[in-house]
């Protein structure tokens, strides 16, 4: 395969890291440390991940302990706990915070299932949108010869259908684990 379809798999290949990264924030009832991905303390006026100012323990399944490295910081932990959209009340106990994880009802799996389908398709439009730059600049380039062209365009429909394929598997495969709990 010709350099410009390994750097546009490469580009689109990071789309789907992107895609990974987003369903790992969806919570599927089971206590895991990435449900506090993208929450962030005012931490002496600067935002920092809860995650870089306490350590974040998994005593059962369905309870997460927050216990930070700075006792004075619960309360800012807890404010922002409460301002992110998990949707968990967090239990302040002192030195440490308990999240109780509530299992999922199925209209809330089917509605997390609905958010992986979304990360899907826009993932799937961010790829497409990568195969258009790639689809312009090989005929937009005089200096490809038509059979060139025509084997180039090939290449970079095959790539994007492979990718493609791969982030349906990834969003079936959240999906499948989002409704088995």
């Amino acid at each position: 395969m010709d350099e410009l379809v390994l750097e546009m798999q490469e580009k689109m290949d990071k789309s789907i890291t992107a895609l990974k990264y987003s369903l790992t924030s969806l919570r599927t009832g089971k206590a895991t440390p990435t449900m506090l991905i993208g929450i962030e303390v005012d931490y002496y006026g600067s935002p920092t991940p809860i995650d870089q100012m306490s350590s974040v323990s998994i005593p059962e399944p369905r309870q997460l302990i927050i216990k930070p490295y700075d006792k004075n910081d619960i309360k800012a932990i807890l404010s922002a706990l409460n301002k992110s959209d998990i949707g968990i009340n967090p239990i302040n106990e002192g030195d440490q915070i308990r999240l109780l994880i509530p299992p999922l009802t199925e209209e809330r799996r089917k509605d997390i299932a609905k958010q992986a389908k979304r990360y899907g398709e826009e993932t799937k439009t961010a790829v497409r949108n990568i195969r258009r730059e790639y689809i312009a600049l090989v005929k937009d380039d005089d200096a490809f010869s038509e059979d060139y062209q025509k084997r180039m365009l090939d290449d970079v429909e095959k790539a994007t259908g492979e990718i493609v394929k791969n982030i349906d598997a990834i969003v079936s495969e959240k999906e499948k684990e989002l409704m088995a709990l």
